[in-house]
């Protein structure tokens, strides 16, 4: 059983947060194993479910105009 880890933080003291490494991956890196892991019910996706993700300015109009497609289509 893995133990949690607890971080205790002064308030106004936001220079000694210690941030978790940045990983970078391409989208044809994750995209497939999120796509496997949704179709596979892994539970251990929805632990992420809150988790923020970082994309490219340019990534996210391109999402936001493909949200904006789909929902055209389904009316």
């Amino acid at each position: 059983m893995s133990s949690s880890r607890l971080k205790v933080f002064k308030p106004g003291n936001e220079k000694s947060r210690r941030t978790e490494p940045e990983i970078n991956l391409t989208v044809a890196q994750i995209v497939p194993l999120l796509v496997d892991a949704y179709q596979t019910d892994r539970v251990w996706l929805n632990d992420f479910g809150d988790e923020p993700v970082r994309v490219t300015s340019d990534l996210y109009e391109i999402l936001l105009a493909y949200q904006q497609m789909r929902r055209s289509d389904a009316a």
